[in-house]
Parts: structure tokens; sequence; C-alpha cells
């Protein structure tokens, strides 16, 4: 990008599930050094597990608050590279959002709707006008979000498309019912820990516990508020109640995978 099209520099976020083994990662990082090589690039993880959207959708959600306002967010978790669904830009009140139109980023819009969404069909912003029919992040995803960050607007990216038709990831809601909560799993981070849709709202100030897997489980503070090796519910530093093991791996131990019900009962 010559330094005339280089305007503000806006901070930029990647998240995919590339891992750390290939080079993906690092190639992308080049072709948005070769847009600007000025621009200040976050890694927000690259160890969502393969194809799991679910998994970059909670990721995501949980991480764009702690960035300024004007942060363009890179999500690359793409099964349907080189097919229909299309290639989108987002503003919301936060900043951008750069990835595939595929629900990844429905969580973050769930929670501050979209702004203006554009379809990315301006091939001078591409890499390359024939870009590869599996590595769009590196040939259409990166060269865009760097020029997003480095200034240029939202509408030359491509064709404006309207924002409710963006693809969402129907994870379920969390229902109030009359002795509690009913929701399910939504992720299972690094540890094991299993993290449902219910929001610490509606267990703050209340004596709860949770039912799952056949189990009632105590509600508590702290991990080690139990002992080793013993289950327990609390709520998690992103806000959402969890089910974890002191110690241990819940995931490995219980069995429940995303979208298993459980139920947070009030007392």
């Amino acid at each position: 990008m010559s330094e005339e099209r280089i305007g503000q520099q806006r901070l930029m976020t990647f998240l995919s599930d590339f891992g750390d083994r290939d080079i993906y990662v690092g190639v992308m990082k080049g072709v948005i050094a070769q847009i600007n090589p000025r621009l200040r690039v976050i890694d927000l993880t690259h160890q969502i597990p393969p194809q799991d959207i679910a998994a970059a959708r909670f990721c995501l959600m949980n991480a764009y608050p702690y960035f300024p306002v004007e942060t363009v967010h890179l999500a690359v978790v793409d099964p349907g590279v080189g097919s229909k669904r299309r290639a989108i830009a987002v503003e919301f009140a936060q900043g951008f959002l750069v990835g595939p139109d595929n629900g990844i980023f429905s969580g973050v819009l769930s929670q501050s709707p979209a702004i203006a969404a554009v379809e990315l069909t301006n091939l001078n912003y591409w890499r390359t006008p024939q870009p590869s029919k599996t590595f769009h992040g590196r040939d259409i995803f990166a060269p865009v979000a760097a020029s997003l960050a480095s200034g240029v607007s939202l509408k030359q990216l491509g064709q404006e498309i309207d924002p409710a038709s963006l693809v969402k990831l129907d994870i379920g809601d969390c229902k109030q019912i009359s002795n509690g909560v009913v929701g399910c799993i939504q992720y299972i981070d690094h540890f094991g820990n299993l993290v449902s849709n219910i929001p610490a709202s509606y267990v703050q100030g209340k004596t709860w516990s949770v039912q799952a897997a056949g189990l009632s489980i105590p509600s508590c503070k702290i991990y080690s508020d139990v002992n080793v090796g013993e289950i327990l519910a609390l709520v998690g530093s992103h806000g959402w109640v969890e089910i974890a093991i002191n110690s241990g791996n819940a995931y490995s131990q219980l069995h429940l995978d995303w979208q298993a019900p459980l139920q947070v009962v009030l007392m």
C-alpha cells in the first residue's frame, strides 16, 4: 500500500484455527506487513479446534471488549472456504470484523449489533484477483483487514449488504423457569471447564447449584472452595456460569459436549 493510502492506524487482532505447526499464521502476517508494515497485530489465539466455528464465536465474543474502539478483528475459521459462503467486513460500535460469513461473528453482534456490512467484492483490496480456493485468509481476509486498519473505508471494500442477512450460529438461548434457568454448554476451554450460556446476572446474590449429567453440582466462588478432584460450579472470569473440577478436567470426566443441556437451580 502506498504512503498516500495509509491513513489512521487501527489496532488489529487475529484469531484462527491454524495452530502453530504450519506457516499459515506467519504467511498472513506477511501479507498484512506488505500492505502496511506499521500495523500492530495482536494474536488472540490460533488454537481454535479445527473448523470449530462455535469455539471461535465464543472466544471472539469474550475478547473484543478489552480492545480499543475501532480495532479491526480478523477471524478465520472457515470450513466453507471456496464455497458460496460470503467473505464479509462488518462495522459495529467497538470496531470492525473481517472474515467468513458463517456465524463466527454472531456472538459479538448479539452484544453489539452491526452498524453496516459489506461483501468483499472489490478485488483491488485482495492480494490477487484469483485467490486460492483453500486459503482466503491469505488472499482476501488478511489484505482487506490490513487495508481497513490502515484507514480504507468499509464501503470501499465491496458491496453493501443487509446486516440482518448475516449468518447466525444458533446455540440456543437460556430460559428462565420457575426455579431457575435452563441453558447449555457453549464452550469448552483448555482446562476442560464447561462454560454455559447462562450469564452471571442470573445467579448474582443468590444461592444456586447446577444440574447436569445426572449430578447436582454446588456453586462456589473459587476453584479451591472444593477439594482437589471435586466438581463445582462457579462464574468464570468471562462472566458465564461454568462447571469445573478443582485441578481436573470436567470435560473428560463428565463427557458433556457443546450444546449439552444444564440447569441452574435457585434455592
